[in-house]
C-alpha cells in the first residue's frame, strides 16, 4: 500500500470562526441574486401595505397669509413709547412674531369664526337628557356646561394653534402664516381670520392705550395748573415787595459802574505802590553808596550838582599842575569843590526822602481805592441777591408753563391720534383654497417606503445569509472548511426506477458523470507520483450520499484502470442495497475472517470493468475487525492486485471506523450534503481526520442545486447545463 506523503491538501482548517470572514462585493450580488424573490417579495408586500395606508390618510391642505409688518411711524414720539413698547427694527419684528403665537390671539379668532361649533375642531357642547330634566325641576344647574364650554373654547384655541404656522423672512419684514387642515377651504379662512384678528387687536390694544393715557394726562395736567398759578403769584409778591418794576430794570445804585472805576484805578495805584516799594527798597539796600544807584542820579537836582562837582574838580586840577599847592586860587578852588561835594550830599539825602515819601503816598491811596472797591462789591452782592431771588421766581414760573402747555399739546394729539390709529401690520398676500394637498405626500412615500423595504430585505437577506451554516459553493468550502473542492455533484432528479448508484454508467454525458470526472481528475492530480492509490470516501453523517459518490466514483476510474470498490461501512451497508447486489453473498467481513477467498466475495459490475467487494454479513464488532491485523494484510494485498482501491466508510460524527479506515489510505475524500450539513460539524469531522493521520484530497458538495449559479464560481449563468445538455441526460439516463 502506498501513502501519499505530500501534505499538499492537508490543509488545517482555520481556529477562527469562518462567519467573521469578510465577505466581497460578488458575494453580496450572489446572496442578492439567491434571494432576490423574497427580498422583492417583501418589498412589494411593505410597499403595497404602505400604498394602501397612504391613500387611506386623509388629505391635508395649507394655505397661507402674507404679512408685512411696518414700524410705527407717527411722529408723536412721546406718546409711541406709551403704547408701542417698540426698540430696535429687529427687537420689534420679533415681539410681533411671538404676539402672533399667541394664545389670546388664538382665542379671539376661535370666538370671531365660532370655532367651538364647527365639526372640524368640536361637535357643539350639548347637556344630556338626565342632566336637564334635573335643571328643569331646580336640582341641577347649567355651571357645568358654562364650565365644558370654556373648557371646550381652551381645548379649540390649543387645537387652532397647532395648526397655525408662523414663519418670518429672515431678510425682510414679512411674515407668512400658514394654516393646515383637512378642510381646504376653512383653511384659507382661519389664515385670512389670523391676520385680520391680529391687525383688529393691535388696533384695539393701541386704542385702550390712547384711552388710559388721556384719563392719566387729564388728572396730571390739573395739578399742573395749580403749581403754575402758585408760581405766578410768589413772583409778583415778591416783585411788589422789593419795588421791582421789570427784572431788567433793576436798580444797583451806581454801584456797578463805580465798581469798574475803582478796580481799574486800584491796578494802576498797586502799579505805583509796587515801583515806589522796589525803588525804596533798592536805595535802602544802598545806603551809604546811594549816589551811585541809577534812580539817585536821574534826579535832576541830583544830576545838576554831581555836574558841579566834576567841574569843580577838573578846575582844581587844572589850578594844581599850573601853580603851587599853597596857591591863593588853588586853594579857593578847593574850598569851592568841599562846599559843592556838601551841596551833593545834601540832595542825595533830599532825594531818597522824596522817595520814601512818594512810597508812603503810593501806599495811602492804594489803601483808600480798596475800601472803595470793598463798598462798591457790597453794594453790587446785594443787589445779587435780589436779583438771584427773582429769577429762580420768574425760572420756576416759566418751568410749569411750558410743562403745562407740553402737557396741554399732548393731550390734545392723545385725543387726535385715537382718531388716526397706524396699523402694526398689512396683508400683502390672503390666503386662497388650495387644490393640492401638502401631506401624505403619496409618491414620495410609497417611493420610500420601496427603497427602505428593499434596503430591509437585503438587509434580511444578508442576515440569514450570515445565519445559514450549510455549504453551498466552493468559495464556502474553501473559506469555512478550509480545504480544496474537487467538484459539486448535481442534486439528480430521478424518475422512479432509476438509481443514482449506476447514473455515471447509464448517463456518461450528463452533467453528473462530468462532476465525477473532475473529481476523479482531481485524484489523479494530487498524487501523480503514486500511480496505485487508495481511496477512503467518508462524511460527516449519514444521507450526504458518501455511498453513490464512492460507486460512481469507481466506475469513473475503472474506465481506465483496474478498481475495487470496497463497502466497509459494516454496521449500515448501502453498496450492495444500490447496486442491486445480494448483500447475504460474502463480503468483507468473511474475507477478514479467513472463511472465504477473494473470488468468491468480489463481484463484477455489469457493463464495467468495476469489481464490488460488498460488507457481507455484518459482525458484532466492526471496529475490532478494521483494526486486526488481518485487515492491514488483506489491503495491502488488494493493492497489489488493483490500481485503485476506493472503501466506502462509515460516516466520521458516528463511529470511528472512518478514522482507522482514513490512516491506511493514500487520501480522503469527504463529501458534504450543499445546504444541508453544518460546516461546523463537518469541520469537526475534517479535523478529527487530520488528527488520525489523514491525507485529504478535498472535498465533495454533493446534491448541489445548479440552477444557482454560485456552484462552480457561478457558472450557471454561462449555461452550463446547455453547455452539457439537460437532453443528453435523460436520454443518457
Amino acid at each position: 500500500m502506498h501513502r501519499l506523503k505530500s501534505n499538499m491538501y492537508s490543509v488545517e482548517t482555520p481556529d477562527g470562526d469562518e462567519e467573521s470572514a469578510p465577505l466581497d462585493i460578488k458575494s453580496y450580488l450572489r446572496i442578492i441574486q439567491r434571494r432576490k424573490w423574497g427580498i422583492l417579495g417583501l418589498a412589494f408586500f411593505i410597499t403595497l401595505l404602505v400604498t394602501v395606508i397612504v391613500f387611506m390618510m386623509t388629505p391635508i391642505y395649507s394655505s397661507s397669509v402674507t404679512l408685512l409688518v411696518e414700524q410705527n411711524k407717527s411722529k408723536l414720539a412721546s406718546m409711541d413709547a406709551a403704547y408701542s413698547g417698540a426698540g430696535s427694527d429687529q427687537g420689534y419684528y420679533t415681539t410681533q412674531v411671538e404676539m402672533l403665537k399667541s394664545r389670546a390671539l388664538m382665542e379671539a379668532v376661535v370666538d370671531k369664526l365660532k370655532l367651538t361649533t364647527h365639526p372640524l375642531f368640536n361637535a357643539p357642547v350639548k347637556s344630556s337628557f338626565i342632566h336637564s330634566a334635573l335643571v328643569s325641576l331646580g336640582i341641577g344647574s347649567d355651571s357645568g356646561v358654562a364650565k365644558d364650554e370654556k373648557k371646550v373654547r381652551k381645548n379649540t384655541a390649543t387645537a387652532l394653534a397647532g395648526m397655525v404656522a408662523i414663519e418670518p423672512s429672515r431678510t425682510s419684514q414679512m411674515i407668512t402664516i400658514s394654516v393646515i387642515s383637512a378642510d381646504r377651504e376653512m383653511a384659507a379662512i382661519i389664515a385670512n381670520a389670523v391676520a385680520e384678528t391680529y391687525i383688529e387687536l393691535d388696533l384695539d390694544a393701541k386704542y385702550k392705550m390712547t384711552q388710559k393715557a388721556t384719563s392719566w394726562m387729564n388728572v396730571r395736567l390739573v395739578a399742573l395748573k395749580d403749581n403754575l398759578d402758585k408760581s405766578e403769584r410768589a413772583l409778583q409778591e415778591y416783585r411788589e415787595q422789593h419795588n421791582i418794576i421789570e427784572a431788567k430794570g433793576l436798580d444797583l445804585g451806581g454801584a456797578t459802574s463805580q465798581l469798574g472805576s475803582s478796580l481799574g484805578s486800584l491796578t494802576e495805584a498797586r502799579m505805583v505802590r509796587a515801583q515806589a516799594q522796589t525803588n525804596v527798597e533798592q536805595v535802602r539796600r544802598a545806603k551809604g553808596s546811594e549816589l551811585a544807584h541809577p534812580i539817585i542820579q536821574r534826579n535832576p537836582q541830583v544830576a545838576s550838582m554831581m555836574s558841579a562837582v566834576a567841574d569843580h574838580e577838573r578846575k582844581v586840577s587844572e589850578l594844581a599842575n599850573r601853580y603851587g599847592s599853597q596857591h591863593p586860587k588853588l586853594l579857593d578852588a578847593q574850598a569851592e569843590l568841599k562846599q559843592t561835594r556838601e551841596n551833593l550830599r545834601l540832595k542825595v539825602a533830599e532825594a531818597v526822602a522824596g522817595l520814601e515819601r512818594e512810597y508812603e503816598v503810593a501806599r495811602a491811596n492804594e489803601a483808600a481805592l480798596a475800601g472803595a472797591v470793598a463798598q462798591a462789591k457790597q453794594a453790587i452782592q446785594g443787589s445779587n441777591r435780589k436779583e438771584f431771588e427773582l429769577t429762580s421766581l420768574e425760572r420756576e414760573v416759566k418751568t410749569n408753563r411750558e410743562l403745562y402747555d407740553m402737557f396741554m399739546g399732548q393731550l390734545k394729539g392723545t385725543s387726535a391720534v385715537g382718531d388716526m390709529q397706524t396699523v402694526v401690520a398689512r396683508v400683502v398676500d390672503p390666503a386662497i383654497v388650495s387644490d393640492y394637498a401638502v401631506k401624505p405626500k403619496k409618491k414620495i412615500v410609497i417611493g420610500s417606503a420601496f427603497i427602505l423595504s428593499l434596503l430591509l430585505g437585503i438587509g434580511i437577506a444578508f442576515l440569514l445569509e450570515r445565519l445559514d451554516t450549510s455549504v453551498r459553493s466552493a468559495e464556502d468550502a474553501e473559506r469555512k472548511l478550509g480545504l480544496p473542492m474537487l467538484a459539486a455533484v448535481p442534486l439528480l432528479d430521478l424518475t422512479a426506477g432509476q438509481s443514482a448508484g449506476l447514473h455515471y454508467r447509464d448517463a456518461p454525458k450528463s452533467l453528473f458523470a462530468e462532476a465525477i470526472k473532475t473529481i476523479r481528475t482531481g485524484i489523479l492530480l494530487s498524487g501523480i507520483d503514486h500511480p496505485k492509490k487508495t481511496l477512503v470516501v467518508t462524511s460527516s453523517v449519514p444521507g450526504e450520499g458518501k455511498s453513490t459518490v464512492a460507486i460512481n466514483l469507481a466506475l469513473a476510474h475503472a474506465q481506465t484502470k483496474r478498481v475495487l470498490l470496497i463497502d466497509a461501512d459494516m454496521r449500515r451497508p448501502s453498496v450492495a442495497k444500490v447496486l442491486g447486489l445480494d448483500n447475504t453473498h460474502p463480503g468483507l467481513s468473511m474475507l477478514v475472517l479467513g472463511m472465504q477467498t477473494i473470488d468468491k466475495c468480489v463481484y463484477k459490475i455489469e457493463g464495467s470493468t468495476l469489481e464490488v467487494l460488498t460488507a457481507g454479513s455484518i459482525p458484532p464488532n466492526p471496529l475490532e475487525l478494521l483494526l486486526s491485523e488481518k485487515f492491514k494484510e488483506l489491503l495491502a494485498k488488494l493493492s497489489e492486485t488493483y490500481d485503485t482501491i476506493i472503501i466506502d466508510s462509515p460516516p466520521v460524527k458516528l463511529v470511528s471506523d472512518a478514522v482507522i479506515l482514513s490512516s491506511m489510505a493514500t487520501g480522503v475524500v469527504f463529501v458534504l450534503r450543499a445546504d444541508a450539513t453544518p460546516f461546523q460539524l463537518a469541520r469537526i469531522a475534517i479535523r478529527s481526520l487530520q488528527r488520525g493521520g489523514a491525507s485529504m484530497f478535498g472535498v465533495v458538495l454533493n446534491q448541489a442545486n445548479f440552477k444557482n449559479e454560485e456552484y462552480y464560481g457561478g457558472y450557471g449563468k454561462y449555461n452550463y447545463h446547455a453547455y452539457y445538455g439537460e437532453d443528453a441526460d435523460k436520454a443518457g439516463a
